[in-house]
């Protein structure tokens, strides 16, 4: 558990000593530091603090306008941080997410947020009905041009939305992509979130591995992972080697077990048929049962 504090500034001439001495003050000794507009969606050093964050830690600064760029996004933030176990806490403000007074000044901010919703869905539905009824024809008109600039405006701001996710969502994820790359291959790490019932955070669907690489990429690039996640998994070993190295085990001690041949290949470090490191049951069974097919060996079904 620890208290991990953001610090922002909006220009490089702006100094952040007054939020650092606060911070400090407050028992902060991780502090992230950021020159950058509050209107920014590209911040990279909050980008940092979030994925730094785990389960148990809170996440502080001196005021919630050095955080977010708007209301929505301030509790956006707050939202993803405590599904991950995350507090937060702002020095200047009564929100405090450890306490029942700073809850509940969070839900009178967001009451507030869902209300400035709804006023501005009704303008917009106003508006557009106004502009069906003079004649214009609804949407961005550059998109419907299939304008290239406003194509490609449109796909940077869903490339971003997506990468704000992905960075604030990362540790329902990355626990298991670190645990099993580069060793594993892509489909091996998928299968592995989806036992978990873990899915992608901008659409709550499956994961794919070209998503999953995709989104380790985006927080490689951003230096929060490992570089080396994104190495080529080692190729599969070669089946018939393993089907012989499988029979001499079992002709070497006979009465050897499944499990006892899954120990002795993963001593070894021998791979799997699929070039990973922890051997199976039915891995094993699955070669012996080539190996007796082929006269190698002779064992009893139920070993």
């Amino acid at each position: 558990m620890a208290l991990v504090a953001y610090a922002r500034v909006s220009t490089e001439d702006q100094s952040t000593d007054s939020q650092l001495l606060a911070l400090r003050q407050a028992g902060c000794t991780v502090i992230f530091e950021e020159h950058a507009s509050g209107g920014d969606r590209d911040r990279p050093v909050l980008a940092k603090a979030l994925a730094s964050l785990r389960k148990g830690d809170t996440l502080v600064v001196a005021r919630i306008d050095r955080l977010a760029r708007s209301l929505f996004h301030l509790l956006e933030v707050i939202d993803g941080l405590g599904q991950r176990g995350v507090a937060f806490k702002s020095l200047s403000d009564p929100i405090d997410t450890t306490s029942p007074q700073g809850r509940f000044a969070l839900q009178v901010l967001g009451a507030a947020a869902e209300l400035e919703r709804a006023l501005i869905r009704e303008r917009s539905i106003a508006g557009l009905r106004a502009a069906v009824a003079r004649g214009k024809e609804p949407g961005n008109p550059g998109l419907r041009r299939r304008d290239p600039a406003a194509l490609e405006k449109a796909r940077q701001g869903r490339e971003t939305a997506r990468d704000e996710l992905v960075v604030a969502h990362a540790q329902e994820f990355l626990p298991t992509v670190e645990a099993l790359r580069p060793t594993a291959p892509w489909d091996q790490v998928v299968r592995a979130l989806k036992a978990q019932g873990r899915t992608r955070p901008w659409d709550r669907k499956p994961w794919t591995p070209n998503s999953l690489i995709r989104a380790v990429r985006r927080l490689a690039a951003a230096g929060l992972v490992r570089q080396n996640l994104l190495d080529a998994a080692p190729k599969r070993v070669d089946s018939n080697d393993l089907v012989l190295m499988v029979a001499g085990l079992a002709r070497a001690e006979p009465g050897i077990t499944l499990d006892g041949i899954a120990r002795r290949l993963q001593s070894m470090g021998q791979r799997t048929p699929r070039g990973g490191l922890r051997w199976s049951r039915s891995s094993v069974k699955n070669l012996l049962d080539r190996a007796r097919d082929q006269g190698m060996v002779r064992m009893p079904e139920s070993a």
